[in-house]
Order: C-alpha cells, then structure tokens, then sequence
C-alpha cells in the first residue's frame, strides 16, 4: 500500500485525506457484505446441546433461514452501527496504516520496502488504536444482529440508538467498552493479518512483474482475507460471544473459554468459518478495490 501525497499537500491534509478515503471505502465494503457478516454472527452466538439439531446449519443454509424466518431486511440488521463502525474503525486503522508504518521505518532509500515485521507492528498498532475509539458501535452492531433471533416481542432494542442509551442506561459509559480487550486483540491482529498481508502481496506481485490494476486489487484482498480469517477467528469468535452476552450476565473471559472448550469443544473457536472468510473475504475485495 501506497499513499501518494498531492502536489502542496500537508502533513495534516494528508492524514485527513487517508482516513476519509479509507472510512468510504470500508462502508462500501459493509454494505456489500454485512449479510454475510449477520450469517457469521448467528453461527457464532448459536448454542446447541448434544444430539440437538442446530437451527442455522453453513453459512448459506443460515442467510436462506434468516431471510424465510424474519425477512431478507433482516440479513442487514446492524448496518446503521456497521456504517458508524467503519466510518470511525476502518478510517483510523487504514488511514493510520501508511503514516505510522513510515513512522516505524523511518527514512527510507527509493526503492526500499518496509520488512513483514514492520508491517505487522504498524498494523497490530493502528488497529488497537482504531477499535477503542470504536468499540461501542462494534457492541451495538453485533446486539442488533444477534437479537434477530429472538421472537419480535422479546429483542430488547428497537434501534441502534435505543441499544445505545439502554446500555449506558444499565452499565454506565463503560458498558459501551464491554469486550474491548478481546475486541483489541481480535482487531489488532486481524488488522495486522489483514494490511500487512495486502501490502506484502502487493510487493511480491510487482516484483514479479504483475501489472498494477484491477486482477492484482483483487488477489491480494482476498489472499489477506483468508490469511486474516485463519489467525483472527478464534478471538473474532470470543469477541462475538462476550458482546452478544446480556449486561450482567457476569461471566468472565476466562469462564467463557473454558465453557466452550468444555461444552462444544476447542473446534468451536472456528464456528462460522466458512461464513467469516467469505464475509471477510468479499469486504476486503471490495474494500480494497474501493480505496485503491
């Protein structure tokens, strides 16, 4: 990845140029791909007891259920806050992304890349900062998806803002940060997967000679993709679980791993796989296309 600075641009115009193009392009990608994102979040939170059949089975057999049970409006439950999320996450991580991997490289020779480590450390960094700024609409988001299950009676929360003010109503502001640390560990490395692998697969595929363009867009995003699924999934599950989770539930981090290694064991860290490469997959297709 490469930012080119216009003709008589600033230090601060830049900035501001790198994050409002990264905020359009991750909600471009949401919105092509938050249906995929609903099907992950269902297979993640759903909880089945031995020799029970499962009522969201793959990842198009749970888009089909959703849409015949609730409609196909609700595959994009959550975009509101998704829309907010990206504005806010995918501004400051990817537009953050180039200005602090310079920053860690220093000065460099024309010519000269930044290493795979220097990568990652700049990603791993950006997305920590991104994802606490932009933690409560990350919880708002997966709320709102994940009471689409829920008869329409009995979901607690009418809108994204009414989920808002119910939490800070019961939990306080603080309510708005439940699952920041797992939230920071999935988003820092899956955003360092993520970036470092794009860039890394951008540099090898101009080294060999491939043509900047559309075809090399395309293969880097997705290779990031499933490379970001593979490292991220496991936290990007626990993340879901602990957010999903009722205020006051009262369980612990430590209690919720042991549960799900004991009650549906360690494959469940995985649960939605195909779903999330797919989602995760597509996004950065359409996100990186878009930027670039």
């Amino acid at each position: 990845m490469q930012t080119k600075r216009m003709q008589g641009e600033g230090d601060v115009a830049f900035f501001c140029r790198n994050v409002l193009m990264a905020s359009a392009a991750g909600m471009i990608g949401e919105t092509a791909t938050i249906p995929m994102d609903t099907a992950k979040v269902r297979l993640q939170i759903q909880k089945t007891a031995e020799g029970q059949k499962p009522k969201y089975s793959g990842f198009l057999g749970t888009m089909k259920t959703v849409a015949a049970e609730e409609g196909p409006r609700a595959l994009w439950s959550g975009l509101s806050p998704g829309l907010q999320r990206q504005f806010m996450f995918a501004g400051l991580r990817i537009g953050l992304y180039v200005p602090v991997r310079n920053l860690i490289c220093g000065e460099m020779k024309p010519g000269q890349n930044p290493t795979l480590l220097q990568k990652i450390a700049a990603g791993m960094a950006t997305g920590a900062i991104g994802i606490s700024i932009a933690n409560p609409t990350d919880l708002v988001k997966v709320r709102m998806q994940g009471q689409g299950q829920l008869p329409p009676a009995d979901r607690p929360y009418s809108s994204s803002i009414d989920c808002y003010k119910k939490t800070v109503a019961k939990d306080g502001v603080k309510g708005l940060w439940v699952g920041w640390a797992p939230n920071v560990m999935r988003n820092s490395v899956i955003n360092a997967a993520e970036l470092a692998a794009y860039d890394q697969f951008k540099q090898i595929c101009l080294g060999i000679g491939m043509p900047e363009g559309l075809p090399m867009h395309i293969s880097c995003a997705f290779g990031a993709g499933f490379v970001a699924c593979v490292v991220g999934s496991p936290v990007d599950v626990m993340k879901t679980r602990i957010m999903n989770m009722q205020p006051g539930s009262g369980q612990s981090v430590v209690g919720l791993v042991g549960s799900m290694i004991a009650k549906e064991g360690p494959l469940s860290f995985y649960k939605g796989f195909t779903a999330n490469f797919m989602r995760l997959g597509s996004w950065n297709v359409v996100m990186f296309v878009s930027l670039e």
